[in-house]
């Protein structure tokens, strides 16, 4: 069997942490490497583990989360930061995504879909609560200091992997489903980044949904 995906669950509530423990180790290709109760000790463990995932309360003492997900990405790139939290306001929510989180869920998520986003998240791809994904396509519909390019002037190729990343596809599957090597699918996911003023998947896959091209 391949490597279990390694998760850091960072949540002040003991009870919390051990439901999603408890969750998360019923499956065979997830393991939990590690709780913290607060944001100081999440990069701190972070640090010390490299964990593949943490899965991230907001509202934590000594350090809240969106500050704890910037360091933790400071420190340890590869790492996914999936938020778990209450809170859906726009100040949380766009915070979190700019500091680097690959998705953001609320509390009240089916717990199949959180086991799932775990999974998404490790892959690096985006993993959003529907009210989040509503917020987040608001904000990139917004006029921008840079107009951006249409996704007219993307390239045929680009358009499709556009599509595969707005479906949620890894750099493999889109290689794989386009006949070219992984090498070349993250260079066109590079350049429609880089056309389109996005900063990452999350808002690349948000943007092709915005408009129609999924």
């Amino acid at each position: 069997m391949a490597d279990k995906i390694e998760v850091l669950i960072a949540d002040d509530h003991p009870v919390v942490r051990q439901g999603l423990r408890a969750l998360l180790e019923l499956e065979e290709d997830i393991e939990v490497v590690g709780e913290v109760g607060d944001g100081a000790e999440a990069v701190k463990k972070a640090e010390e583990l490299v964990p593949d995932v943490v899965l991230m309360d907001l509202a934590m003492p000594k350090l809240d989360g969106v500050v704890a997900t910037g360091r933790i990405k400071d420190i340890s790139p590869k790492t996914r930061v999936l938020v778990l939290t209450n809170y859906a306001e726009d100040e949380q929510v766009f915070g979190a995504m700019k500091a680097g989180a690959t998705g953001y869920l609320l509390k009240d998520v089916e717990p199949s879909d959180l086991v799932q986003a775990v999974r998404r998240a490790h892959r690096d791809e985006p993993a959003l609560s529907p009210l989040i994904a509503k917020k987040l396509i608001g904000e990139i519909s917004q006029p921008r200091s840079k107009q951006s390019i249409p996704e007219t002037e993307l390239t045929p190729k680009e358009r499709e992997v556009l599509r595969l990343v707005a479906k949620g596809k890894s750099n493999k599957e889109i290689a794989d489903s386009l006949f070219i090597s992984q090498k070349t699918a993250k260079t066109h996911i590079g350049n429609i980044l880089s056309k389109l003023y996005l900063s990452n998947r999350t808002e690349a896959a948000l943007y092709a949904l915005q408009h129609k091209l999924a």
